[in-house]
């Protein structure tokens, strides 16, 4: 078995798949696009969707990714299993309509088994399959897996909902008697019993069936295309090459625990594994949501985000952490991923000071939570399970911490009240949004319509005949509300390229609709979604069609304003400089194209300039439709992703721009009237993102700029712009030099403090003891005191409180030579919050935390601490 880093498992899956003719799809963002039914992208196959449910027909029909995904319906098992995450990668490859069981198998028997690749021994795969497939039951037998170690299971059919459903085989690896302690083999398996023994590492759905409720399921058509859809865990065959004992010993997870250890005073083993684990899953969940947009909120996908950061603040507090620590964690898992997802880097200080807010809030919220907890116990011996589930759901108090509140002062809890309340959240959080876990059914109807609709380009109202209805994808005489119409000939462009598709209406005598959308069916006819406002629509009617030109000639100034923005690139940057992307509408225009690193300001500058050097050129736009290869004799640069048929279309503007284009653009450059760039960034490895604007959004843009400059301007007392930065320079010069000056008094502060605190050391014995109430000082001051108080001398115990707003910072330090004796300093601060409230810990020598009752502290004697 070859011993293979999770770089290397990412690399050897992809190059695998890409020999055998799959086009590598770059993972998508965490942040589902236009998808309402999803929180989180949460497997391999979602971003996916519009190919598997036919209403797009992809560039090339093998594809294989890696996905990283966020799933959080069995959070409270992850930590306390080997391989439960709330995020997690799935190595897929799927097949749209073209290859299936035979060639799937086959594959996967060989990238597991080869010593080329994985190098597993096959007689540690055991696979299960459903029944009824005895055709991937001697597929598998005829790959090398032996007869033995295939087992039929019933619930081996994937269905979530309607749509394309099949039966699905899963593989296992086998770790062996160790981890059967029943010795029950097999069987665990037959009966799908949850173990550690045989772990699930690979599953393949054959979806060739469309699925309808109401439907028995042997009674479903079989789809008109049938696919592949696989899904890979990368921390689950981590753990198999990797050979460790759970996929929190991987080098996906090991670097975090480790950074997390150094920071902590509990170590990585017995009781404490769990809270090290929750840690590292959740930081890495936390890290990558924000980085994909994501924020913390009351709602949504942001409210889920903040439970999980909540969660793993919670059990941090377990192994001694009392302050925000989270935030430190983010650079442990940019260094662990960064070689894959590099974008992770510029946004690291976003990240950790997103974080770092979020943990402050949180602990404020814990002390008024814990206020609140205090004033409904106070005369009770009952918790109703409705203020628990208030200070849970209100207060994000968890309940957890409520439980522990309530032993400690012997009140009951009523976890049953709670957990109705909880039920019926969960249910209203399932009944707000549309929950359709599954694909849309492939359109039967739509594939097998293939009579052409011409588009006009140069016309923005024109006569079309109805020559299809469809509502939802099925084909119908006639429309009285919504659905999708097919004309004759359009001047509705569809979306395609990277450009949105037209709005715009339809009007006739006796009917009027709305085109909310235009899109491209499966065989590339114009598809309009429109919604009738009166009247009905039937086939062979006669229609004036309308598109919106105020939103048409706004995404014509963008998208040929982003030609001539590829050619300014290349000119300053270099021919390296490919197109990786694009997306054009009415507001704005971005571009992403390769480039090794972040493009300077003086470069940016550059691009823009020549863009707007060319719009002033006013180059004139000529269009050719030429056949293919006399098309590519003319230098013409190809749009990326895009597949071209016989004939292809040419866009030029003059000797500066020629690209094969189907979208619609401007006569002349002129017509684009000013463009402005707005953001550059990287998006993934050695790809960079520009966005920018044109005509009047870009006049907008800079207008809103120099209202900003003017507001900053007569709040630094300049005359001019020019002036903002030499006089921000003498304000920054100025601020560092009260800082030093800060600095110099806050350290004779606490060396005076100091010579005043040295004459308060009381002796127990051998043991020299200070306990000190100094409000003046905050925690960094305290920790400066402390500092200086140990100096000279050996066997001592330092206990101190200052104060900070509405707190009561508390600091105890013990000499080594104390430690070595069983006095540590995290058991007396156990015992002096025990006796004046509050809370805290740390590590033997050091311990923090915060205090209630000043007035008790100050009465504390030294020999009540020992």
């Amino acid at each position: 078995m070859n011993k293979l880093t999770s770089q290397q498992i990412r690399e050897t899956w992809l190059n695998f798949f890409k020999e055998r003719g799959h086009m590598i799809e770059p993972g998508a963002s965490l942040i589902p696009n236009n998808d309402p039914t999803l929180l989180w992208i949460n497997a391999g196959v979602s971003a996916l969707k519009k190919y598997f449910d036919g209403s797009e027909i992809p560039e090339c029909k093998r594809i294989t990714n890696v996905q990283k995904c966020i799933r959080t319906n069995d959070i409270d098992n992850v930590g306390r299993t080997a391989r439960h995450h709330t995020f997690f990668e799935m190595l897929g490859n799927f097949s749209i309509g073209d290859y299936f069981r035979k060639e799937v198998i086959a594959w996967a028997y060989e990238i597991l088994t080869s010593d080329k690749y994985f190098g597993i021994d096959k007689d540690k795969l055991y696979v299960t399959y459903h029944p009824s497939d005895l055709e991937a039951f001697e597929l598998w037998q005829k790959a090398g897996i032996d007869k033995t170690h295939l087992i039929p299971l019933e619930g081996n059919f994937w269905q979530i909902g309607e749509g394309p459903c099949g039966p699905n085989t899963e593989v296992f690896f086998d770790r062996g008697e160790k981890w059967d302690k029943d010795h029950l083999g097999i069987k665990l398996l037959e009966e799908d019993i949850e173990n550690d023994r045989y772990i699930e590492i690979w599953g393949i759905v054959f979806s060739q069936f469309n699925a309808v409720n109401g439907v028995e399921r042997s009674k479903y058509k079989e789809l008109p295309h049938k696919n592949i859809d696989t899904g890979a865990g990368l921390e689950r065959i981590a753990c198999v090459l990797q050979e460790t004992d759970t996929n929190f010993e991987t080098d996906l997870f090991m670097p975090i625990i480790k950074d997390t250890e150094k920071m902590a005073n509990k170590p990585y083993e017995g009781e404490y594994l769990m809270s090290y684990r929750v840690i590292a899953d959740h930081i890495r969940t936390c890290t990558f949501a924000l980085a994909d947009g994501a924020t913390f909120s009351n709602e949504g996908r942001g409210y889920v985000l903040r439970r999980i950061l909540r969660r793993a603040m919670r059990y941090g507090q377990k192994i001694g952490f009392n302050e925000p620590f989270l935030y430190k964690l983010v650079d442990s898992v940019i260094k662990v991923m960064k070689d894959f997802y590099p974008y992770l880097i510029e946004k690291r200080d976003t990240i950790q000071k997103l974080i770092k807010i979020e943990e402050v809030k949180f602990l404020k919220t814990l002390v008024s939570g814990e206020n609140i907890l205090n004033s409904l116990i106070e005369n009770s011996k009952t918790l109703t399970g409705k203020d628990a589930f208030k200070l849970y759901d209100t207060f994000g108090f968890p309940i957890e911490l409520t439980k522990e509140i309530c032993f400690d002062r012997g009140v009951n809890v009523d976890l049953d009240e709670f957990n109705k309340c909880l039920e019926h959240q969960k249910e209203l959080a399932r009944n707000s949004r549309k929950v359709i876990e599954s694909f849309n059914k492939q359109s039967k109807d739509l594939l097998d319509f293939t009579t052409e609709s011409e588009f006009y380009y140069n016309e923005e109202e024109i006569e079309g005949k109805v020559i299809a209805l469809f509502k939802d994808g099925i084909k119908v005489d006639e429309l009285e509300d919504s659905g999708e119409i097919i004309f004759d000939k359009t001047v509705f462009y569809g979306e395609m390229g990277g450009e949105v598709g037209d709005t715009g209406v339809i009007v006739n005598e006796n009917a009027n609709a709305q085109v909310i959308n235009t899109t491209k069916a499966p065989n590339k006819q114009n598809l309009h979604h429109v919604k009738v406002i009166y009247g009905t629509i039937k086939i062979g009617d006669s229609f004036k069609l309308k598109v919106d030109r105020i939103k048409r000639h706004d995404i014509m100034k963008n998208h040929s304003a982003t030609h001539l923005l590829q050619s300014a690139l290349i000119s300053v940057l270099g021919e390296e400089v490919k197109q990786k992307g694009s997306f054009v509408n009415e507001d704005y225009l971005r571009f992403d194209f390769s480039h090794y690193e972040k493009v300077s300001n003086n470069d940016l500058k550059r691009v823009e300039r020549k863009v707007n050097e060319y719009i002033e050129s006013c180059i004139d736009r000529n269009t050719l439709v030429l056949p293919i290869e006399e098309a590519k004799k003319t230098g013409a640069i190809a749009e990326f992703g895009e597949k071209y048929g016989d004939t292809v279309r040419v866009v030029k503007f003059g000797d500066i721009s020629t690209e094969f284009c189907g979208g619609c653009h401007v006569q002349n450059t002129s017509e684009i009237g000013l463009f402005v760039i707005e953001s550059e960034e990287a998006i993934s490895s050695g790809v960079r993102r520009i966005q920018a604007l044109t005509g009047r959004k870009a006049l907008e843009y800079l207008k809103k700029k120099e209202l900003l400059l003017n507001e900053i301007k007569e709040k630094l007392n300049v005359s001019s712009e020019l002036d903002i930065e030499s006089k921000l320079n003498v304000l920054m010069e100025e601020l560092t030099y009260k800082d030093s000056i800060i600095a110099d008094f806050n350290k004779k502060a606490c060396q005076s403090q100091c010579k005043l605190l040295n004459n308060e050391f009381q002796n127990i014995g051998d043991i020299c003891t200070l306990i000190k109430y100094i409000p003046e000082f905050k925690k960094d001051g305290m920790i400066a005191i402390y500092d200086l108080l140990k100096a000279n001398k050996d066997n001592f115990i330092i206990v101190l409180v200052g104060k900070n707003d509405d707190k009561n910072p508390l600091l105890v330090g013990v000499s080594k030579s104390l430690t070595q004796k069983g006095i540590k300093a995290g058991d007396i601060v156990k015992k002096i919050t025990k006796l004046v409230g509050g809370s805290g810990g740390g590590k033997p020598e050091l311990a923090q935390g915060n205090i209630v009752d000043v007035e008790k502290f100050v009465t504390l004697k030294a020999e009540n601490l020992l």
